[in-house]
């Protein structure tokens, strides 16, 4: 099965647009298509695209400024130009911008088909190289991305690639801001329901008569003020993925509704006297103990073991660290592309602090501070408030043959290595002394061995106060 390439194809002309668009869904290609090339609009849907296909006859249009946008944004993204035949003046300029092939207008489907098979060769080289290389990108459209440096993210993906194509329900659980949603958005993007609806509901954010209106709908005259009939998420969601967020908060009653719908896809509107089917796939997630719920009754275990087939857990960030610095980069660039803005660099400091720091708010805190940080531009006053929050902690200072440095280039593998073993050093020697060098005590806060813990004294050449020993 080929491999179904992203493209934004940006044309003026309603026919010849509408030609495109169908030869290249004909071709397995998912179009985004644009009627004007605006600068910001295309950046944004390049975000998620293989292939950017544009006309050069488009009016009051400067090429070459859109072109080095592209370039600088998305170096590896595959740009198309669509040239009127014989006319090839004036694009060797553009070839230095980016432009990976041109084809003329009109042009032949088997010339469509011979560039498409090239991008797909490197979309899929691409993908093999990240996945052997140090980390994992997956850009999932309005903003959002998954990445993966550790060995438990990088699971995590090769989970969500494995049951991507299984319909199957999968129950996603972790801390508030952990990342859920983008675990579920992901496995939507991989699997064959990619092209058809995503939509996501907050089973906490509303009250139960308005949840389950929500959800399964209502026909006119079912309660007061339903003037008329209205779709729930599981019809509009047919055949595509829904995603029931904070799905512990639900209802007892409104869970036995759910599992009905899960056993053989049949659900009713409200006020309604027959039934519905629905194809949607369910994802589900989660950030309370589920296994309390269940002994608490507050959830029910039916539902559960419904939901369940697959299980994915969320590690928080404070256990993944070696992912900040490249999430830090990935969320800067995202953010200032959203909000038209140039992207900030962090600082080899920074970034430390942004390691030693726990981050009881995940994901969602950390993409707080780089928002706030790419507004105000001030690093001395971010750098302080991040160091407020960490017990303990000291600016690192650089030894003079450091790697480290404002000023050097260092290879950010060995960066991040460097940066995590600072800030394990700083949780230990920080819990060691809050147990008054009480070792078996500190090991079990740490959730680590003795021995383990033994061996990272020795590692950093710790040692206990005089009055301690």
């Amino acid at each position: 099965m080929n491999q179904q390439l992203r493209v934004v194809l940006v044309e003026d002309e309603i026919p010849v647009r509408g030609y495109v668009q169908n030869l290249l869904e004909c071709l397995d290609c998912t179009v985004n298509a644009l009627p004007v090339i605006d600068v910001a609009e295309t950046c944004r849907a390049a975000v998620a695209a293989d292939l950017v296909l544009i006309d050069t006859t488009l009016p009051g249009v400067s090429l070459e400024t859109i072109l080095i946008k592209l370039r600088q944004q998305f170096p590896h993204l595959s740009v198309v130009l669509l040239i009127p035949a014989g006319n090839r003046s004036g694009f060797l300029a553009a070839a230095r911008e980016g432009v990976y092939d041109v084809l003329p207008k009109p042009f032949l489907k088997h010339q469509l088909d011979a560039i498409l098979r090239r991008v797909r060769d490197r979309v899929l080289s691409s993908q093999v190289q990240a996945k052997s290389s140090s980390i994992i990108r997956e850009e999932l459209g309005n903003g959002t991305f998954f990445l993966a440096a550790t060995p438990a993210m990088k699971k995590i993906y090769d989970q969500a690639a494995a049951i991507a194509h299984a319909d199957i329900p999968v129950l996603i659980t972790g801390e508030s801001g952990v990342g859920k949603e983008v675990v579920a958005r992901l496995i939507h993007r991989l699997s064959r329901r990619s092209n058809e609806e995503w939509l996501k509901i907050n089973c906490a954010a509303l009250p139960l008569d308005l949840l389950e209106s929500e959800l399964f709908g209502y026909e006119a005259g079912a309660f007061t003020g339903a003037t008329k009939s209205k779709p729930g998420k599981f019809e509009m969601c047919d055949k595509g993925t829904l995603l029931l967020d904070e799905i512990g908060e639900m209802s007892p009653q409104l869970q036995a509704k759910l599992l009905h719908v899960l056993q053989d896809g049949s659900f009713s509107r409200l006020g309604g006297r027959g039934e519905k089917q629905t194809n949607a796939r369910i994802l589900a997630a989660t950030n309370i103990d589920i296994q309390k719920a269940l002994v608490e009754k507050t959830f029910r275990e039916d539902l559960y073991y419904r939901l369940s087939t697959f299980v994915l857990h969320i590690p928080p960030l404070r256990e993944r660290r070696e992912e900040i610095p490249y999430v830090l980069t990935q969320m800067s660039q995202q953010l200032a592309l959203t909000h038209e803005l140039e992207p900030v660099h962090f600082s080899p400091q920074m970034i430390a602090a942004c390691v030693a720091y726990h981050w009881p708010g995940n994901l969602r805190e950390l993409g707080n501070f780089v928002k706030r940080y790419l507004v105000i531009r001030d690093e001395p006053a971010a750098l302080a408030d991040l160091e407020s929050k960490i017990p303990g902690y000291f600016l690192p200072v650089p030894e003079r043959n450091s790697q480290v440095t404002a000023t050097s280039s260092p290879d950010l593998k060995s960066m991040v290595r460097g940066l995590k073993d600072q800030a394990e050093m700083q949780a230990i020697r920080d819990t060691l002394a809050e147990t008054k060098w009480n070792r078996r005590i500190a090991a079990s806060r740490l959730n680590i061995s003795y021995k383990a813990l033994l061996y990272k004294i020795r590692q950093y050449n710790l040692s206990a106060p005089a009055q301690s020993a």
